[in-house]
């Protein structure tokens, strides 16, 4: 197996995608919190003294789809033509799944920016309920869907 951010002497290096023709891509990842059923259902209730978690987090996971270049150091700076973010809640288990689509007319893929909108809009409902829940969890930050480009498209089997 080769990596392709290393040259012949294994220094990092940015891909060259120069020559690569642009095609419409389109990535969807997803990240779960997980918190107390109560801390969760005084999310949803508008109970915080933060405010509206979920607005929030919205934003904060579209500013870090734009923002990745900053964040990762060998992914390309790319014009983000479309980020979303959609939450799902299951008050029982206390849980909320966090999902981002990005998409871009690019010469590489925007799986980077989806997972990083994913991951900074889970951050984001971890900083505001923190001192409702010192127990929170991320996890299960991971890529569900992409296409567009040579590889083509790719499903997890979850998000089918």
């Amino acid at each position: 197996m080769s990596f392709n951010h290393f040259d012949d002497q294994g220094q990092a290096i940015m891909v060259d995608v120069s020559g690569k023709q642009p095609t419409l891509r389109t990535a969807t990842a997803a990240a779960t919190v997980s918190m107390q059923p109560d801390t969760l259902a005084g999310l949803l209730a508008g109970r915080t003294t933060k405010g509206d978690v979920l607005g929030v987090a919205r934003i904060a996971g579209i500013a870090a789809a734009k923002k990745t270049p900053e964040l990762i150091p060998l992914s390309h700076p790319l014009a983000i033509h479309h980020a979303a973010i959609d939450f799902d809640t299951d008050q029982a288990c206390g849980t909320v799944t966090v999902r981002a689509t990005v998409r871009a007319f690019e010469r590489t893929g925007v799986e980077m920016e989806a997972m990083a909108s994913a991951a900074v809009a889970a951050l984001t409902i971890y900083d505001m309920c923190k001192g409702a829940d010192k127990g929170i969890t991320i996890s299960q930050i991971r890529l569900l869907f992409k296409e567009g480009g040579k590889s083509g498209t790719w499903q997890r089997e979850e998000a089918q």
